[in-house]
């Protein structure tokens, strides 16, 4: 066979197993790609052995509320359906739980959410009258990464109908989501996390239409975040967190969470979930042999040589977002290459020391949350970079690596000995702020912009509509400079469904101007208020501008050809003497611009009346002190 037909062949495989996932080959039957597929693992980094005192969790297999999970002594994973009937099961045993589809995916399929309360209180009115605190779990947020629903199950059957850990509903409420994309989940297979120790099958990252559903929560796109956004909203949780798997370097720890960063827009929460919260959750998983550790991103992407940040990031992820909002959210990313057993174990231990510290830190967790959503800045920060200063070595529990030479890719690769390595690695906090902006009192949103204020209230932020017109000076944005956004090293590409666009550095004008009536008025005098902020400033990284909600603006509409223009361009630059000093200035500085008579012209057509005055006008405008001139 010739070098080119079993390169095709090779390709024809993977694009087979690319396109139909699910499709398996009969045993013995397997060509040597699948074959080589099939037992990736040896292309992993060596396992590290454990053993801890989290299998005491498991149950048998004869036990009557085994889980599927335990079945297959954590190994594999129940399919949506399998795991909705053993919880439907389980709901009907138990008093204490109830079950709710918050919402309905792509494809139809219900995302279902338990409730668990020991007063069997159902309602967001019956637990907030509880006087409990109220943690907000989610698995599956990315299904390949499904290890907090297997978890999850164990714990809500513990805390029933085993009577294991029943004291936790008498010191908590618990909302549970198993599986927050679910149509991801079914597209389940073998060929799903090469670079993931189990389980057997995996879902895919993102949902249905390719939505990566943890880049969402700013612009509120896909159903199944809207509908963890509504839940937020309606049943005002204490703590949320959001249950992951990394990707990435080798190191000794299992189990790594944090908050968003040490200051965020929540200082007071971050200072808990970093200072009480993690040293509580960190002793537990310790007691039960798991090995903690802080949420590691290293500074270079490939391994722990230059360091690793402490992240402060977007709002469009769980962690900022609830940073943003005011909501004590933590972040919770198993180790991937650690099997998937020890992760559920671990899993089910970070939920209950979760439950445990709430309880007895509720007051403090109130607290936290009182004074942070009581914060009123004068200044919004819209993103933050790393700061340099902060740069400092820290205790890590870190794998050996080596790099070498790869002669496939012709570059360097790393590759991870499996040797434990304890010794210092340098931290550095990203929290220098990038760009800050002053608080307006209000935004103001022209009626044919109204998508901008539904999704305003979809977050939960209030949103005033004008009775009558409204006469007012405002800022207005004018972006001279905004184009497609080319990330470093990539050619403009649409990302996450939509089209980015780099704001450039925007111009800031003064103006009086008369809005319709139906047109918005955003108040940022609230809680949400630096929210707001971060949705509507063209220089916030996930405002809606930036998620390309407003391309319209950047069509010039109306144009006049040279027969016009020539003649008007002379009779201008004879009566304007600044005019000439401007456009000589230009011509000077820009031979492009000089040797190009269709440019020449439009710059004098853009210093008329005739030119279009909307063109790369940010439509939303900041109230200038929200001081009403007339109101007709």
């Amino acid at each position: 066979m010739s070098r080119q037909v079993q390169l095709a062949a090779v390709l024809f495989c993977i694009l087979a197993v690319a396109c139909f996932p699910r499709a398996q080959a009969e045993p013995g039957s397997e060509a040597l790609p699948e074959r080589l597929f099939n037992t990736y693992e040896q292309f992993l980094p060596p396992q590290q052995a454990w053993s801890g005192r989290s299998e005491s969790l498991l149950v048998d297999a004869s036990h009557p509320w085994v889980t599927p999970a335990e079945l297959g002594k954590l190994t594999a994973t129940p399919s949506y359906d399998e795991t909705i009937a053993w919880l439907s099961r389980l709901v009907a045993a138990a008093p204490e739980l109830s079950m709710v589809s918050i919402g309905k995916s792509h494809q139809g399929r219900d995302v279902w959410m338990v409730i668990a309360s020991q007063a069997k209180e159902h309602t967001p009115a019956g637990l907030a009258a509880s006087g409990k605190p109220l943690l907000l779990a989610q698995a599956g947020i990315h299904s390949g990464e499904i290890d907090g629903k297997d978890a999850g199950l164990m714990l809500l059957r513990d805390m029933t109908v085993r009577n294991t850990r029943r004291d936790l509903l008498d010191l908590a409420n618990l909302l549970f989501v198993p599986i927050l994309n679910v149509d991801g989940h079914e597209n389940s297979s073998r060929y799903a996390r090469i670079n993931q120790r189990g389980p057997l099958e995996m879902g895919w990252r993102t949902n249905a239409r390719n939505q990566n559903l943890n880049r969402d929560y700013a612009k509120l796109d896909t159903p199944g975040v809207r509908a963890i956004v509504e839940v937020i909203k309606l049943w005002q949780p204490h703590l949320y967190l959001d249950l992951h798997v990394t990707d990435g370097a080798d190191y000794q720890y299992d189990i790594t969470f944090g908050g968003n960063g040490k200051g965020g827009w929540s200082p007071e929460i971050s200072s808990w979930i970093s200072g009480s919260y993690t040293e509580f959750v960190n002793q537990e998983l310790a007691r039960y042999g798991h090995i903690p550790g802080p949420l590691i991103l290293a500074t270079n992407g490939r391994d722990m040589d230059a360091g690793y940040y402490v992240w402060t990031a977007d709002p469009r992820y769980s962690n900022a977002y609830g940073d943003a909002r005011h909501l004590p959210t933590v972040l919770v990313e198993n180790h991937s290459l650690k099997p998937y057993r020890q992760r559920v174990l671990g899993t089910y231990v970070m939920l209950e020391a979760s439950m445990r510290v709430m309880a007895a830190q509720f007051e403090a967790v109130q607290s936290a949350i009182s004074m942070d959503r009581s914060r009123r800045p004068d200044n919004v920060t819209l993103g933050w970079l790393p700061n340099p200063e902060s740069a400092a070595p820290h205790p890590f529990l870190g794998i050996r690596h080596e790099t070498y030479q790869g002669q496939v890719s012709g570059g360097p690769v790393v590759r991870w000995t499996g040797e434990k390595v304890d010794s210092p690695v340098v931290q550095v906090d990203i929290d220098i702020p990038s760009t800050r902006v002053t608080r307006p009192e209000a935004y103001l949103i022209p009626v044919q912009w109204r998508e901008i204020a539904g999704r305003l209230s979809m977050h939960g932020i209030p949103v005033e509509t004008l009775q009558e017109p409204l006469t007012t000076e405002v800022e207005i944005y004018r972006l001279p400079d905004a184009a497609i956004a080319k990330p470093a090293g990539w050619t403009p590409n649409p990302f996450e469904g939509r089209v980015r666009i780099d704001p450039g550095k925007p111009v800031t004008e003064h103006a009086t101007v008369t809005l319709p009536p139906g047109s918005f008025r955003v108040p940022t005098d609230h809680e949400l208020g630096e929210l707001v902020s971060l949705l509507l400033e063209p220089e916030a990284a996930d405002s809606f501008f930036q998620w390309g909600f407003f391309l319209e603006i950047f069509t010039r509409t109306e144009y006049a050809e040279p027969y016009v223009l020539e003649p008007l361009a002379q009779k201008l630059l004879e009566l304007d003497e600044n005019l000439v000093e401007q456009f000589q200035q230009r011509l000077d500085s820009d031979p492009e611009f000089a040797a190009d008579p269709a440019r020449r012209l439009m710059w004098i057509y853009s210093q008329t009346p005739f030119y279009d005055q909307q063109y790369r006008v940010y439509p939303v405008l900041r109230s200038v002190g929200d001081r009403s001139l007339t109101k007709d």
